[in-house]
């Protein structure tokens, strides 16, 4: 069983940047995918970003450029650097971990419970 809580949620004005911190319970945390979603209001949850074990990082169009996921393996850590946010970026960003390669939502199996982030213009 892995447990994410994540951390580092806000408010920011247009243009600012946060930063996202997802921890992790579990001994194999490096080797796990670890994925970044999101879900405003009134839409469905969407990838944001993503980490492999091997080092691959994928992130959504809309925020490729700005947005850059990176972890720290000794620490049980991933993080989620957020720049140039924009009010479109309001949502509530989820954690999420999976023993194998995951990329789309059903793939991952453990999530956190999910941090506010909120832009305004």
């Amino acid at each position: 069983q892995v447990q994410l809580v994540e951390s580092g949620g806000g408010l920011v004005q247009a243009g600012g940047s946060l930063r996202l911190s997802c921890a992790a319970s579990g001994r194999t945390f490096r080797s796990y995918a670890m994925g970044w979603f999101r879900q405003a209001p009134g839409k469905e949850r969407e990838f944001v970003a993503a980490s492999w074990s091997g080092g691959s990082t994928y992130y959504a169009d809309s925020v490729k450029g700005r947005f850059t996921i990176s972890r720290d393996n000794a620490k049980n850590v991933v993080f989620l650097q957020m720049n140039s946010l924009k009010p479109e970026d309001t949502a509530v960003y989820y954690c999420a971990a999976d023993p194998s390669a995951a990329y789309y939502e059903y793939e991952y199996k453990y999530w956190g419970q999910g941090t506010q982030v909120t832009v305004s213009s």
